[in-house]
């Protein structure tokens, strides 16, 4: 289980094309900044009630998923707190939303929903079977994990890149 601190949530089904955004920039984001102190990536799959003690467990709760914005394929939207309370709640523009909108619930119920949360949602349009997202959302990846490091850093006044430098320097040493 998480210990309190920054819990990175990425969720889909990579068997179904784009359903995947969400698991696949969790995969990228581990692959760019691979040692965060207070920090737990978790792939939460398709979701399951499992979820809600390591929602409840964080201080900070950052979500990747493929999502429906009525936008171009590809398009990154990150909603932050309240924001995202209510893109969750106002219908159904996931597969997974009614799971994520009934984790936070109990998170809510519990008076342990993180503060600090955000959704960093994906256009997604393709959603048969393969292993890989269509090229836009691909393209979209990279921008979508940015986000993810704005929100980190700005949230705990942290600097990746810099981390990430001093940790590679420490390795080599």
């Amino acid at each position: 289980m998480a210990a309190a601190g920054i819990l990175l949530l990425g969720i889909g089904n990579t068997l179904l094309t784009d359903e995947g955004a969400g698991i696949h920039a969790l995969t990228l984001f581990q692959s760019q900044y691979p040692v965060i102190p207070n920090l737990t990536c978790l792939d939460g799959g398709t979701l399951s009630f499992t979820l809600a003690t390591w929602i409840e467990d964080c201080d900070q709760f950052i979500v990747f998923d493929a999502a429906e914005f009525h936008q171009p394929t590809g398009t990154v939207r990150t909603l932050v707190g309240k924001d995202m309370d209510q893109f969750l709640g106002a219908s159904k523009r996931s597969a997974h939303e009614v799971g994520l909108l009934d984790l936070m619930d109990i998170a809510r119920l519990t008076e342990s929903l993180p503060e600090k949360r955000a959704l960093i949602g994906i256009q997604a349009a393709e959603f048969g079977w393969g292993m890989q997202p269509c090229a836009a959302v691909q393209k979209a990846l990279p921008v979508a994990v940015n986000e993810a490091r704005i929100l980190i850093e700005s949230w705990n006044d942290i600097d990746l890149d810099q981390l990430k430098s001093d940790s590679q320097y420490k390795a080599i040493k």
